[in-house]
């Protein structure tokens, strides 16, 4: 079964940025697993998994609240990536493979969110499964 959701460049970005992220917090200590990297990569899926949940609402402003939450996972893994600069855990450098698919994604997830929010409210949405 194939889903709407997985056709949408904000889920097609998050899964790109899930891969990033999840190779950058490798280099986080070993002590840091259940601290920093756990809390990273949370955050990072959470990113996909409110795209994939807020699709499946029945209004467009239902979806908004989901495509919000993705926007401040996504700053939740900006923080945690920056705070292993601050920590030595990752360079400068290293931060640099994910900003530009961070930048991106928080872009079009803004884009994407307002393009929800100007449409009538309470539109029914399409279905969420393709058939």
């Amino acid at each position: 079964m194939k889903f709407k959701y997985e056709d949408l460049e904000i889920w097609q970005l998050a899964i790109e940025l899930i891969k990033a992220v999840y190779k950058l917090l490798e280099e986080f200590p070993k002590d840091e697993k259940y601290g920093l990297t756990s809390q990273g990569k949370r955050a990072v899926v959470s990113i996909a998994l409110n795209i994939a949940e807020g699709s499946g609402r029945h209004t467009d402003r239902d979806f908004s609240v989901f495509i919000s939450r993705s926007i401040t996972s996504l700053q939740e893994v900006d923080g945690v990536l920056k705070i292993g600069i601050a920590l030595n855990y990752i360079s400068k450098d290293d931060y640099l493979i994910a900003e530009p698919l961070i930048e991106k994604e928080y872009y079009k997830l803004i884009a994407f969110d307002k393009s929800l929010i100007r449409k009538p409210k309470n539109r029914r949405r399409y279905s969420s499964c393709v058939q």
